[in-house]
């Protein structure tokens, strides 16, 4: 099948060019007028989420609100309530005081209470909030912003903006730059690595091309996806590495086969025929499970996780029809001078020979002895995963030199009451109104339990309104007619009372993601709540990180099992084994172990967060689920790389040794050249500010390591050496099921016309 299309290729080249060219076209079109990337949202269907829904529908919600910034003005030796440091900040607010963007500003100069001037000026009296109120949501926002900031400025104050609006530009500005960043470093590390592989820059050059197409495809899908629902920002950062990583790993395995066949003796046609037969069969298994890793994602619909998933496996997509029809097709007009200009000459190896075919051999002499001390290794560097703590990523992800970021520190710092926790508990009445005397009573207690859960401040809600009425007072106050009740009771009602619900509000000092405060939220949810057709739903940020934890860690086996599943078929359908995809999936475990153990201890120990410029933190919840089905789809792909020039040799041989030995020295140097160029990509991409794009990189680049040396070179010939013959071993309806199929190797290529001289070693 393979070997079939490869001659339609070659013999359709020009009609092949043309509709790469065409795809080419599209991809730049639909990333021209494709969608915006969305920041993150609650995750749906969980209780925060719903709670959040209701106070949002239900206290004013339905009307069309805006957006928020806050500004901070400081002076080291005036006094906030001096007239100078109030005319400075009158005169800096003057330019947008009247701008038709602007909705509203608070500052403690217009503050309604003693109590609101309070809490927006800070403790040492050196400081002022101010709040603008934006008419305009979502990336308008953000351009208003960006405006209205220019136009703030300050002769004796220094003014720090920070808030929802600036924290999420913050992250777009930054993603943006650090794609930039990792783009301009990869690509020509990448060249040089290709460079130093194939000793030729024409054969150096092709896997770059089409790892650039590749990128601009990957990116105008995922941009059309994304205006058709919600796609990650971080969606473009993994697209991108991820596209240029497997276009340029399956190329190089394409490019490097078309000219060991050429070297072979082989006409042209006969080269591509056999080249899209071996390597880009390879390939196309390896898309598929590098895309089946990655489509384990899709578990999580509701997180965003999903989106970042799905453009995964389109980019894989893109880089493999490429690999199957513009790389075929540019070799077919290429042919010999895919070899023209090449470098000063590198020595081969004879067949036999060579560093990897030794290793190989000298492993499988004594494969318990290289074995046990190996898989001791990684299951070291393995451990600091069992320590793992999860938690939503905030504004702590961006780097400290961002004013977004330095603004948040500085108020939770300074201004009273910022360093707080909130706790939303909604009590909702789907079938009638909240305000019915027993119902009143129930809630009146719940409030009082809630209060006296240890670690809790506060409560506010409308039975704080006046600190002598107790239970009775209140069914009493709250079921007379509206128009009796005292202002600030009034006051209170409009804001915490909606049609079918009521909103307690919890304040606590632990930190928003700290233990303390989770346990805040287990014991509130764990409150026998209340009767009458009530129910109890907890929210805010706290709420919404346990939530996103619980969310995540509860579709987690099923998506690992799809995963493990999905590629154990797709190994058996390359191999004819069920037991060569039972090896494959354990080995991948243990590098996926390595690359989560070395991810706790950096990011969440601490450990080299100095030289890497980042603050210690628990582990975002999307960051394990992403680097597991990127690591365990990348592991399946050096996996049917190696293994699949190993069972080429077996069915032209028959002798597994052989097998294992010839295949390694065959791919060995190519699987770590390819590894190479995967481990810089990605390494450049560890260079990222925002700490999960960071953390998800260096995560990405230490498992490729780890995966194309360790396990392929010690642990794979080790394994393959003890169980023998057995590694090929199926029963027979499977095998006869597997060669029904016939998709997997026949052995049956013909021999290379006589005289041809040696292959060079890959």
């Amino acid at each position: 099948m393979f070997a079939k299309w490869g001659r339609f290729v070659y013999r359709r080249r020009w009609a092949v060019l043309v509709f790469a060219a065409l795809l080419l076209a599209a991809s730049i079109a639909a990333f021209v007028e494709g969608g915006s990337f969305a920041a993150g949202k609650p995750t749906q269907g969980v209780q925060s989420t719903k709670a959040a829904e209701l106070v949002s529908k239900g206290l004013g919600g339905d009307k069309k609100t805006g957006s928020s910034f806050q500004l901070i003005f400081r002076s080291s030796s005036q006094s906030s309530q001096d007239q100078t440091f109030k005319d400075a900040v009158t005169a800096a607010l003057a330019p947008i005081q009247f701008d038709p963007r602007v909705s509203a500003i608070a500052s403690p100069y217009n503050a309604p209470s003693p109590a609101v001037t309070q809490a927006l000026t800070s403790r040492d009296g050196h400081e002022v909030l101010v709040q603008v109120d934006l008419k305009s949501t979502g990336q308008q926002a953000k351009k208003d912003y960006a405006a209205l900031r220019g136009e703030i400025r300050s002769d004796s104050l220094s003014i720090t903006a920070t808030g929802q609006v600036p924290i999420n530009r913050a992250f777009d500005t930054t993603l943006e730059s650090d794609l930039s960043r990792a783009e301009d470093v990869s690509l020509p590390i990448s060249l040089v690595l290709l460079l130093i592989i194939f000793g030729t820059v024409i054969a150096a050059g092709l896997p770059l091309g089409v790892g650039l197409l590749t990128i601009i495809g990957g990116m105008g899908a995922t941009l059309l996806m994304a205006r058709f629902t919600d796609v990650s920002q971080y969606a473009q950062n993994i697209v991108t590495f991820i596209g240029l990583a497997v276009a340029i790993d399956y190329s190089l395995f394409v490019v490097n086969r078309f000219r060991d066949e050429l070297a072979a003796g082989w006409s042209r046609e006969d080269a591509i025929a056999n080249t899209v037969a071996t390597a880009g069969r390879a390939i196309t298994f390896s898309g598929i499970t590098v895309a089946i890793g990655l489509s384990s994602m899709l578990f999580y619909v509701g997180s965003g996780i999903d989106s970042v998933g799905a453009a995964g496996a389109i980019v894989v997509s893109i880089a493999v029809l490429y690999g199957l029809t513009f790389l075929p097709a540019v070799l077919s007009l290429l042919g010999p001078r895919v070899n023209r200009l090449r470098l000063p000459a590198r020595r081969t190896t004879r067949p036999g020979r060579g560093v990897w075919h030794g290793l190989a051999t000298r492993v499988m002499r004594r494969p318990l002895l290289v074995l046990l001390p190996t898989v001791a290794f990684l299951v070291v560097v393995a451990s600091p995963f069992l320590q793992m703590r999860m938690a939503q990523g905030s504004v702590d992800q961006l780097p400290s030199r961002i004013e977004a970021r330095q603004g948040y520190d500085r108020l939770s710092a300074d201004f009273p009451g910022q360093d707080q926790t909130t706790f939303d508990v909604v009590v909702s009445y789907p079938d009638g109104s909240p305000l019915t005397r027993e119902r009143i009573g129930d809630q009146y207690d719940l409030d009082r339990r809630v209060a006296a859960i240890p670690g809790v401040l506060h409560t506010t809600s409308i039975y704080n309104a006046d600190a002598n009425l107790d239970r009775a007072d209140y069914q009493n106050l709250y079921t007379t007619e509206s128009s009796q009740r005292p202002e600030a009771v009034w006051q209170a009602v409009a804001q915490s009372v909606g049609k079918h619900i009521v909103l307690i509000q919890a304040t606590s000092g632990a930190q928003a993601t700290s233990d303390e405060a989770r346990a805040i939220v287990r014991a509130i949810r764990a409150d026998r709540g209340v009767g009458h057709g009530g129910e109890v739903l907890v929210g805010g940020f706290t709420a919404e990180d346990m939530d996103s934890v619980n969310f995540i860690t509860g579709r987690t086996p099923l998506a690992v099992g799809f995963a493990v599943l999905a590629t154990y078929l797709i190994l058996f359908l390359l191999t004819g084994s069920v037991v060569l995809p039972l090896k494959a999936v354990l080995l991948n475990l243990l590098s996926i172990g390595a690359s989560f153990g070395a991810l706790v201890w950096i990011f969440q120990q601490g450990h080299l967060s100095a030289q890497l410029g980042f603050s210690p933190q628990s582990i975002d919840p999307g960051t394990p689920v992403i680097l597991f089905s990127i690591v365990f789809g990348m592991s399946m792909d050096y996996e049917v790389l190696l293994v699949s020039r190993i069972h080429e040799e077996y069915q032209r041989t028959g002798n597994n040794t052989a097998s294992v030995a010839r295949g390694l020295e065959l791919s060995g140097r190519l699987i770590t050249g390819a590894a190479a160029i995967m481990v810089a990509v990605f390494l450049c991409f560890g260079l990222a500010e925002v700490v999960l794009i960071k953390a998800i990189g260096l995560g990405l680049a230490i498992a490729v390591a780890m995966d194309a040396t360790v396990v392929r070179a010690l642990v794979v010939p080790a394994v393959m050496r003890i169980l023998g013959d057995v590694t090929w071993w199926a029963p027979r309806p499977l095998r006869r099921l597997h060669q029904s199929i016939g998709i997997g190797e026949t052995g049956s290529r013909r021999p290379a016309p006589a005289g041809a001289p040696l292959s060079p070693a890959a």
